[in-house]
C-alpha cells in the first residue's frame, strides 16, 4: 500500500470503496507543523465521472487500484468522442472529450506511445509518453544568430497548444515538447 506521498497524476487509486483517477495533486508544507506535508487531491471517479477533492498527508496509506494500460493510437474524433484503437488486438475505445481535455492538446495523429488505462473493462483515460513531437503553426518569424541567445518566442503548436521555443525556431518546424512541463525541448 502506498503513501499519500506516492501518488502521482493520472494514478487509479481505490477510495470509499470507489476507484478514482487523480487528475491533479497540490503539495503544501504548512508553517509551525512539525514535518508532514498534505496533499490536495482531484480525484475523478472512474464509473461515474464525479469529481472529489480530497486532503491527505504524506504518511496517509491508499490502495492503488487495479488497472489494465494498453498501447493505443489515435483513430478520430466523432462530436465529443474520440475514439483509439488499440495497436495489438485493433479493439476500438471511446473516450468523452471532458475526460481527456488536457492531454487532447499532446495527441496529434502522429502521436506514439499513448496507452489507454482500463479499469473494471472500461476506458476511463490516456497515460502520455514523457515526450511529444508537434508541429508549430503560427511563431514570429526565426531570427539569424538566435541560437546565440536564450531568448525565447511563443509558438502555437497544430493541437492549440502554445509553448515557449528559441528564436531560430521558425513556423512549420517539428519539436519535442515535455509533456508534463509543457516546455520546448528539442527539434524533432
Amino acid at each position: 500500500m502506498p503513501k499519500a506521498s506516492d501518488i502521482k497524476k493520472n494514478a487509479a487509486v481505490e477510495y470509499n470503496g470507489n476507484v478514482y483517477m487523480v487528475r491533479d495533486i497540490e503539495r503544501s508544507v504548512p508553517q509551525g507543523r512539525a514535518g508532514g506535508s498534505i496533499y490536495r487531491m482531484r480525484m475523478y471517479d472512474v464509473v461515474t465521472g464525479n469529481k472529489i477533492d480530497e486532503t491527505f498527508k504524506d504518511s496517509d496509506m491508499l490502495n492503488f487500484a487495479d488497472l489494465i494500460r494498453r498501447p493505443v493510437t489515435f483513430s478520430y474524433s466523432d462530436g465529443n468522442e474520440y475514439v483509439f484503437m488499440d495497436s495489438e488486438d485493433y479493439t476500438s475505445f471511446s473516450l468523452n472529450k471532458e475526460n481527456i481535455e488536457d492531454e487532447l492538446l499532446f495527441i496529434s495523429e502522429s502521436t506514439e506511445g499513448l496507452l489507454i488505462v482500463i479499469v473494471n473493462d472500461s476506458p476511463v483515460g490516456l497515460q502520455l509518453p514523457a515526450t511529444v513531437d508537434l508541429e508549430i503553426t503560427e511563431t514570429d518569424p526565426s531570427l539569424k544568430g538566435g541560437s546565440a541567445t536564450a531568448r525565447t518566442k511563443p509558438a502555437l503548436l497544430s493541437t492549440g497548444l502554445t509553448v515557449q521555443v528559441p528564436e531560430h525556431i521558425s513556423t512549420g518546424e517539428k519539436i519535442k515538447v515535455n509533456v508534463e512541463e509543457r516546455k520546448f525541448v528539442s527539434r524533432a
